[in-house]
């Protein structure tokens, strides 16, 4: 009777101990993608600014680690949180400030900041984001799962309205410029 008692209790206290060992990412709330439309810049895009007829103002420039970029004769401009078209009108309108009578410019993306992909890939790091890509492109860019690797439930933090926010994405979650991608370890 002892005997049973103990294995009773052992069965018990192992499926309680199974119970609590929930999937790793499966408590996170689903990731919301970002509203559609204009992409607005950040930290880490590199841009294009063409100044029609004024070829020293003229070339590539990063959004900084303030999300500003510095145009040559010009104040630091904030970039961080405007889609190029209004980045485009906070330039004419420095410009209009004694340096060119009629500027016309054009800011173009040429390179949307990188995304992250940490846990178990091959090749954890920072990589250069492609558009349409999705956690399991991540991936491929990362080297490949590990063997260890959980394949169907990632972690995403991005950046939303100034803040950081986590979540759960599958397989087929489109991965945006500035995304933290964690693949977690299996526990079987």
């Amino acid at each position: 009777m002892k005997s049973s008692g103990i294995k009773a209790l052992l069965a018990i206290v192992m499926a309680i101990g199974l119970w609590g060992c929930s999937s790793p990412g499966s408590s996170l709330p689903p990731i919301q993608p970002t509203k559609p439309g204009a992409y607005t810049l950040d930290s880490g895009d590199k841009l294009r600014i063409i100044v029609f007829g004024e070829e020293r103002l003229t070339g590539e420039y990063v959004v900084d680690g303030n999300g500003a970029i510095s145009i040559p004769l010009l104040e630091t401009i904030t970039a961080s949180g405007k889609t190029t078209d209004v980045l485009e009108q906070s330039i004419i309108a420095e410009l209009k400030k004694g340096i060119v009578v009629n500027p016309s410019v054009n800011v173009q993306i040429q390179a949307f900041r990188p995304f992250y992909i940490l846990g178990e890939v091959e090749k954890p790091g920072q990589y250069p984001y492609v558009e349409g890509m999705t956690t399991l492109t991540a991936v491929a860019i990362g080297g490949g799962f590990t063997f260890r690797a959980k394949q169907d439930i990632f972690s995403i933090t991005r950046a939303q309205g100034g803040k950081s926010i986590e979540g759960r994405g599958g397989r087929n979650t489109s991965v945006e410029p500035g995304d933290v991608v964690f693949v977690f370890e299996r526990y079987f």
